[in-house]
């Protein structure tokens, strides 16, 4: 006699359910960019929308309790001059959002508590690196303020973003980067790229550690590390046949799992729960959300079940765990966009008779407090994230949500700002907030709308930079030499045109007197004349070889009057 034991977990009966349509967000204008991004992120405040914008590129920031009808009119974020194609909301701070755009800058941006009441242009920080657009933005999960930003010029750069300084380039890719994804502990960086490769990188250093073919198949190719170190990717094979697998950071070319799920042509997008270890797969064009749990035991990667709507989805974003409601032992929560522009609200639920606190449910979480410094991450140091536990509700335990970036002097610093067009006339707008403007001299000065405190802790904190091997004393010693070149040549340039016009008032004179030019020398018919070569000398001798402001001169000449030259 056989039988199957039915293996047991938790979370064979999580369920989806759909908010009813006036608990969600209605009439949003989506983006139609074509470029592989989920288009949405969520926290435990707001949600967030790259929309389609006219003259430049924006996305819309949400408060959760306003649903409904979103006016037409309503206040965007709109400062980049090109569709923004990526944006990620600060795991330290929930208030503070990435966004990377086709016009190749990335910005970080101040959300105030409450919403935007008002267009928002002015970002906190600009950091300007790459030559192509940015279509990956990533925040760092456990060191403050450590962003990561990947463009279509084939460069992964690391912000400070307290700085606005770059910490690392990284330029291993030989294509488009598709993804990246850090580990636990922020040690090691997962990445695909159209190459067909996966690579694990050593951040800091930008080095590979190992690099295997993810998926033999032509399209966009994802991966994520899942907490305890395995790796999961999706991609396509050679029959653009949709996949997923599973390997271990130490034999990336033989994949632990392989499956084929379907044909369908959308770029699946792996979210992940560390909590509970799930795997939720949303594919672009989808009508589907799939979700798996990932074991020890074979086949390591069980399907559970799927939540289907009549709607195919646009983009998808994913609340962390400690915006999920406990009360009801909700396990996670998805924003998904129709292409009618219904953003529709799905809560994922393992029904539970208790109405206690489900501690097998909600182990300790990620919570929004950074576990080291930038600098300490540059430094060479790691830290776990910090968790928090989420009985009884989560409340914050940030100190501040408002960031303070203090700018670092660099070569851009010193440079003019730009007109409105090439070659215009320096912009009247106010540099943004927490950049730094430059004096005559050329040192960094803190923006106007700056505290006192912030602009002290700015000039206590610049340090010199090196620029070609020259540093920043060597180069204001260079600009002052070829100033004063400059200075000396104009002088020089001056005194000839004051002399060139002396001689000519002098020619005009005698040619008013009726002197005639013949092979160079000028001859009066009358009576003789002094003779003027082609370098300027002349026979009458000058009393003074300086001429008034006029251009005049003074002469005195045997053949002629002193009061007829």
């Amino acid at each position: 006699m056989s039988f199957r034991v039915v293996r047991s977990s938790k979370f064979r009966h999580v369920y989806g359910q759909a908010l009813k349509r006036e608990q969600c967000y209605d009439n949003i204008r989506v983006s139609k960019s074509s470029w592989d991004s989920t288009f949405c992120a969520v926290n435990p405040k707001f949600l967030a929308i790259i929309v389609e914008s006219a003259g430049g590129g924006a996305f819309i920031v949400l408060p959760h309790n306003k649903v409904g009808r979103i006016a037409a009119d309503h206040a965007l974020v709109g400062g980049h001059k090109g569709p923004v194609l990526d944006i990620a909301w600060c795991p330290h701070n929930d208030n503070v959002i990435a966004s990377g755009s086709e016009d190749c800058v990335v910005k970080v941006w101040q959300i105030p508590d409450g919403g935007l009441s008002r267009t928002l242009t002015d970002p906190v920080v600009d950091l300007v690196y790459h030559q192509r657009r940015v279509g990956l933005v990533l925040w760092h999960p456990s060191a403050l303020n450590v962003l990561l930003t990947a463009g279509s010029d084939n460069l992964i750069v690391i912000w400070n973003v307290g700085t606005g300084e770059v910490l690392v380039r990284m330029e291993c890719h030989p294509d488009t980067i598709y993804s990246a994804c850090w580990n636990w502990d922020g040690s090691q960086l997962v990445t695909t790229c159209k190459d067909k490769k996966i690579r694990i990188l050593n951040p800091r250093s930008g080095e590979i550690l190992n690099e295997a073919i993810a998926h033999e198949g032509s399209k966009a190719t994802r991966a994520i590390f899942l907490r305890h170190g395995l790796i999961f990717t999706t991609g396509f094979n050679r029959s653009s046949e949709r996949q997923y697998s599973l390997r271990a950071p130490d034999a990336l070319g033989d994949p632990i799992v392989m499956v084929d799920l379907d044909t369908s042509n959308g770029v699946m997008f792996p979210l992940y729960d560390p909590d509970t270890n799930l795997i939720y797969l949303c594919g672009k064009g989808d009508s589907v959300i799939r979700y798996f749990e990932v074991t020890p035991e074979q086949p390591f990667v069980h399907y559970i079940n799927q939540f289907q709507t009549p709607d195919s989805q646009r983009a998808v974003g994913m609340m962390p765990k400690r915006g999920c409601d406990v009360s009801t032992c909700e396990v996670a929560r998805f924003y998904r966009l129709n292409n009618s522009g219904l953003c529709q609200v799905i809560s994922m639920t393992v029904p539970r008779k208790s109405e206690l606190f489900q501690e097998d449910l909600y182990p300790d979480t990620l919570s929004d407090e950074a576990s080291i410094s930038a600098e300490d991450w540059i430094s060479g140091s790691d830290a776990d994230p910090q968790l928090v536990s989420l009985k009884g509700g989560y409340v914050s335990q940030a100190q501040s949500t408002t960031l303070t970036v203090t700018k670092k002097s660099n070569v851009l610093d010193k440079m003019p700002p730009r007109g409105p067009k090439s070659g215009g006339p320096p912009t009247s707008s106010s540099p943004p907030a927490g950049a730094t403007t430059t004096t005559s001299n050329g040192s960094p000065a803190a923006n106007g709308t700056s505290s006192p405190a912030s602009q002290a802790t700015s000039q206590q904190q610049a340090a010199p930079i090196v620029v070609n091997g020259a540093s920043e004393k060597e180069l204001t010693e260079l600009r002052t030499k070829f100033e004063d070149e400059f200075r000396k040549l104009k002088a020089i340039i001056v005194k000839h045109e004051n002399r060139i016009r002396s001689l000519e008032a002098t020619v005009k004179a005698m040619a008013d007197r009726g002197t005639t030019e013949t092979d160079g020398t000028l001859l009066n018919t009358s009576t003789p004349s002094p003779t003027i070569t082609a370098a300027g000398n002349q026979s009458a001798t000058p009393q003074d070889d300086h001429h008034g402001g006029d251009g005049s001169s003074h002469y005195t000449n045997s053949n002629l009057a002193p009061d007829e030259v």
